[in-house]
């Protein structure tokens, strides 16, 4: 699958210290890497049938922080990223809108290929849909049943009087802790840190299903839906006909292009679980390795104070400001005045602030030096400042007020330094065109 356009990103000089992230696994601040001179990056994509909520884009700004600070600081980067195109879901709005299933996802990959454009995220070097990657997936799922750490549940009636057929494969958590002689390395909780009473609503509540009727354990997470009437399907081999669950596809595809361990997982904070529980227990089972590293999630982002959410249908979308003839440059600073792990809202006001920043940035960039430069440049200490303050767990609200202070200051009248080097900071670390 493609993904979209690069970029311009400056060359800036020297290197930018060796970056820090909150690993959420690990409930610490690390810098990484350690001991390479590269870098593999991971990021859960979207189900493309709301693209692209301001959810979405607070993530991948974020992760393109990273993946910038990364190759600032002299690393060679490798970073992969999926698309949920088959999943219930997607499945479910098709139906509701009458619109076929192939063409939603088509339609909204192409819509939110153009919203990481807008935004001058980073493109993925491999992007990779679920439907191509079924076949990578069949052999994975079939080898889990064989060693035991997966299993075939019966059919059933649900309550509806619906008949649900057997062969809906699950992989079993515990089963799956206690391969390779070292269940230490995983069991149900490590990438999460959560306890099962905290996990049991959460399950439900993303996507599992914990009262399936012939699953061994309410855990159980599903690696294979048996086919349905009116579902798309594909051949799965010795499991039969039908499609993949959600989370096996991010752990193959990951261990297809990135091999494991990889440098970082990243995705919205609610995904640690089950999400990336269960993909680092995938991982575990059938390779005796830890998927990641480390882990790194973004906050929660809201709306006016409220939770921001399909059901309530107050998702903000990017593509909508955009037709709005909203600057994307003025989107993806307002996401910027947040840190990325904290839980915010969107609002008007941020955008209207957002947009009168960028606007003096502008302004300062195109003052001519009114007064003779200082030895020690402004420029320069504004390049020092904004990469110290990003290589400090990506803290782009402290590097948004350094290069406001300068703007204020070059706007006064004061010593500015360099032009070009502050423009080429701000377009190269934050993404931002000015």
């Amino acid at each position: 699958m493609r993904a979209w356009s690069a970029p311009e990103i400056p060359a800036l000089h020297d290197r930018a210290p060796v970056p820090s992230i909150f690993d959420s696994r690990l409930n610490e601040i690390v810098g990484l890497p350690r001991d390479t001179d590269s870098a593999r990056l991971y990021v859960c994509g979207i189900t493309p049938y709301d693209a692209t909520h301001m959810g979405h884009a607070a993530t991948y700004v974020a992760f393109d922080l990273l993946n910038r600070a990364w190759r600032d600081a002299g690393y060679q980067v490798t970073f992969v990223q999926n698309v949920t195109d088959v999943d219930d879901p997607l499945i479910e709005r098709a139906e509701q809108t009458g619109v076929d299933w192939k063409a939603l996802a088509e339609d909204q990959t192409d819509l939110f290929r153009a919203d990481m454009e807008a935004l001058s995220v980073i493109p993925p070097e491999h992007y990779i849909g679920a439907t191509e990657s079924v076949d990578w997936i069949v052999p994975w799922v079939e080898q889990m049943v064989d060693d035991g750490l997966a299993y075939r549940a019966e059919g059933y009636v649900d309550a509806e009087g619906t008949e649900h057929p057997a062969g809906d494969v699950y992989f079993s958590v515990r089963k799956a802790a206690d391969t390779h002689n070292d269940p230490a390395r995983w069991y149900l909780g490590y990438v999460s840190n959560y306890s099962e009473s905290d996990m049991a609503p959460l399950f439900a509540e993303r996507g599992g299903d914990p009262d399936r009727p012939g699953k061994h354990d309410p855990f159980d997470a599903l690696l294979w839906r048996a086919h349905r009437e009116g579902e798309p399907e594909w051949d799965g081999g010795s499991l039969g006909p039908g499609r993949p669950g959600w989370h096996i596809e991010c752990t193959v595809i990951a261990e297809k292009y990135l091999g494991m361990p990889y440098t970082v997982q990243g995705g919205g904070n609610d995904l640690r679980f089950p999400h990336h529980e269960m993909g680092a227990g995938h991982a575990f089972a059938m390779t005796g390795e830890l998927m990641a590293e480390h882990y790194a999630h973004t906050g929660m982002v809201g709306l006016d104070g409220e939770k921001m959410s399909k059901s309530k249908g107050n998702l903000v979308l990017v593509s909508s400001l955009r037709q709005q003839g909203i600057d994307p440059a003025a989107i993806r600073l307002a996401i910027l005045s947040n840190h990325y792990r904290a839980d915010w809202s969107w609002s008007e006001a941020l955008l209207g602030e957002a947009t009168e920043k960028l606007a003096r940035w502008r302004e300062a960039l195109r003052q001519e030096p009114t007064e003779p430069e200082p030895d020690t440049s402004p420029s320069d200490r504004l390049v020092s400042d904004v990469r110290d303050a990003l290589a400090d767990d990506l803290d782009a609200p402290s590097a948004v007020r350094a290069i406001d202070g300068w703007a204020s200051a070059a706007l006064s009248g004061e010593p500015a330094g360099s032009r070009d080097d502050v423009a080429a900071l701000i377009t190269a670390r934050l993404g931002i065109a000015v």
